[in-house]
Parts: structure tokens; sequence; C-alpha cells
């Protein structure tokens, strides 16, 4: 029987995150991590999918009914990685193995936790799989960017920084906060019909979740595209790859091969914003990773 969606309210490195679990206890947990400016809510068509799981997912810090941290560094990828231990310990105190999925931010985040698995002991052993959708590990992104340069791909490089824009805007004082609070409907409005949504899509927090979500990129975003790449992983790893990203090339993950030793590519014709309007193949791609040999063994 089908777990309540009630949610519970776990500690974290100065937050409280807003945690929410549903389906079965008894199948392979899965946790679900959302993107900006989005919180828990665009899982809604995804989690009735997986009802025969054990899925969790939860609201970022800052976002949703999570509470904010008090300053910009309390956005860090680190504490990040901090809210991701928490969550676990919280719905697998037995430290059993877990299977990760995230979009745009959540997969941003976890990337940084796969590759963070072989190290740190918080996390050794408990990733099982992960599902990447519309977000690169921030440290290959900017090896990309760098590689691109040094090999003068100037229309590759032209065509991700465009898309890109919107980190380089959000680095500008109070103009973005100020945009997504008095301006909600407009943002709104915007996403919706060029990202090809439906206004349910939103919930009502989207004016806070956007003001509070830009320090993610001011905390990380210009820092990690000075640090050096990571090294491998032996996560197995599906990375989904819709070709119609507003946001992200397909080519930015051309050399992820070398980072990640059992990776499955997925191309798609989906835009970015595939939990919601692709739910049925989100729900597909996560029932394969997880049942995949691959995962099987790391799970073990």
């Amino acid at each position: 029987m089908a777990g309540d969606s009630a949610p519970l309210s776990v500690p974290s490195a100065g937050v409280t995150l807003a945690v929410r679990r549903t389906g079965t206890r008894t199948g392979p947990t899965v946790v679900l991590v959302h993107g900006y400016p989005d919180n828990h809510h665009v899982w809604d068509k995804v989690v009735p999918l997986l009802d025969d799981l054990d899925v969790v997912t939860y609201d970022v810090r800052g976002a949703g009914a999570s509470t904010a941290p008090a300053d910009r560094d309390g956005y860090r990828v680190e504490r990040l990685i901090d809210d991701l231990v928490a969550v676990l310990d919280a719905v697998r105190p037995d430290g059993g193995p877990v299977h990760l999925v995230g979009h745009d931010w959540g997969s941003v985040q976890l990337w940084a936790a796969v590759f963070a698995a072989g190290s740190d002991d918080r996390l050794r052993g408990r990733i099982a799989s992960y599902v990447s959708i519309s977000g690169p590990d921030l440290r290959l992104y900017g090896a990309f960017l760098r590689d691109a340069f040094s090999r003068r791909r100037f229309g590759v490089l032209a065509e991700q920084l465009a898309k890109s824009w919107y980190i380089a805007a959000f680095q500008v004082p109070l103009v973005p906060e100020l945009v997504m609070r008095r301006a909600t409907r407009s943002v709104r409005r915007v996403l919706v019909r060029s990202q090809g949504l439906d206004d349910a899509h939103w919930s009502g927090s989207l004016a806070r979740d956007g003001a509070n979500g830009v320090n993610l990129y001011r905390a990380n975003a210009f820092h990690a595209l000075r640090t050096p790449a990571p090294a491998s992983t032996t996560v197995p790893v599906t990375l989904v790859v819709p070709l119609r990203d507003a946001f992200l090339s397909p080519a930015l993950y051309e050399d992820l091969p070398r980072a990640v030793d059992y990776l499955q590519r997925r191309e798609v014709d989906a835009g970015h914003w595939m939990p919601w309007t692709e739910p049925a193949l989100v729900a597909e791609v996560v029932r394969e990773r997880i049942s995949s040999p691959d995962a099987a063994r790391t799970a073990q």
C-alpha cells in the first residue's frame, strides 16, 4: 500500500528540509531532486508512475516548504551535499543504497554527490545509480568551456554561452530577486509559453523559490568553473539529453565518458522541463536504470 506524502522535517546545516515519501517501503528507494526555480511539485506527474517504489522528494534549501540559509554561502554545493546526506539518513537510516534522479539544479548538485561518493564516507556505498536530466557537473561545464575556447570551437562555445545568458544576469545584485518577486506573473507567463508548460506547473511559492534560488548561481557558478574536473566515478549513470533544451547544448556532455565508468546516454526529442512535459518517459528511464545489471551490482 502506498505511504502518505505528509512532509517530514529534516534538519541540515542551518536549514530545515521538507521531505516527502510516497509509494511502498519495500521497493528500491528513489530520491528525486528538483531544480531552479522549481520545488518538489515538478515531480508531481512522475511520482504516481513510480508508486511501486519507495519514492522520496524534497524541497531544496530556500525552496518550497524548506527554510532558507542565512547567507549566500549557505547555497554552496557542499551544503547541498550535506542536505542529501541528511535526507538519506532520515529515509534510509540503515545506510542502504538509493537511486538518485536529478533535474536542472537538482542534477547539478547530484553530480557533485556522485563524484564525491568514492571519497566521502557519508556517501560511500549509498548511491546505487543516478539519472541526470538537464544539469551538468559545474566543474565539467567549466572544462567544456575552456576546451572549446582552446580548440577554437567558437561556434559550439557561442551556442552554449548564448543559452547560459541568465547565469551572468543572476550575478547582478538585487535585480533578479526584484524581478522574481514583483513580476512573478510575467515570469510565469514567459516560461509557460516558451517552454511548453502549463500554468499548473508553478506552485504558489514561485516568487520566493526564484528569488532565493538565484543564490545557487552566485555561490557556485564562477567558483566551480575555476575548479579542476573531478575524478571518475563508478556509480552507474543514465544521462538524459533533451535535444530541444533551451538552456543546455548536447555538446556539453561530449567528454563525460572519461569521467563515468558506466554511462548510458539517451537523447530524446524533448525540452528542458521533461519531468513535467514527459513524465512517462522519465519514469521509464528511471525504471530501466534501477533494473540494469550494473545498478544491481552497485546496490549489493
